[in-house]
């Protein structure tokens, strides 16, 4: 006869975990298509001004006093900035321009999704990040950032693991330097 331990509970997810986990996902496909297309698309800088916009219709309407409300409200604005922008300057020859535009664009979608996120959930979850130290907060922004640089590697580097069919099947359209299934081994 033998006795069975008792079951150890499973443990919840802190809410740091759940956090970098959703940013991460967020994030690594931006990254990746700039490594594999060079560019970022407009479904991905649309989407983050989506959130940017309803963050700060929240931020601009709570009620009660908020920390940094216009820090919070400055950078919400970055992407409607972006957006304004790529209207005024739609038809505009002078490359300059076009450059400040598109370099918006790409800081708008690398680095205001995570914020956009971060406020998204400081809005939400009020309390997030009160039981993380410093060093905790800095941790998850290190491993955010990791999972950033190893998707934009892994989309500069698409050809040592995908081939352009990959692409066309999966709805993409076939990044600069794939390799078709013909051309595989």
């Amino acid at each position: 006869m033998t006795t069975d331990a008792p079951a150890k509970p499973l443990r919840r997810p802190t809410q740091g975990a759940l956090v970098l986990v959703g940013m991460a996902l967020t994030v690594w496909w931006p990254a990746f298509t700039l490594g594999a297309w060079g560019t970022l698309f407009f479904d991905q800088l649309l989407t983050i001004w989506v959130a940017a916009t309803v963050g700060l219709l929240i931020v601009c309407v709570q009620p009660r006093p908020h920390r940094h409300r216009v820090g919070k409200i400055l950078a919400l604005l970055v992407p409607s900035l972006w957006l304004t922008l790529a209207f005024v300057l739609r038809n505009e020859t002078d490359d300059l321009l076009v450059f400040i535009v598109d370099l918006t664009g790409i800081v708008v979608a690398l680095i205001g999704a995570p914020f956009t996120l971060i406020v998204l959930i400081r809005i939400v979850w009020p309390d997030y990040g009160s039981g993380l130290s410093r060093g905790q907060r800095w941790m998850l922004v290190g491993a955010l950032a990791g999972v950033m640089l190893a998707s934009f590697v892994l989309g500069s580097n698409h050809p040592a693991f995908l081939t352009c069919e990959d692409f066309t099947i999966s709805g993409n359209s076939e990044p600069p330097g794939c390799v078709h299934n013909s051309d595989v081994g």
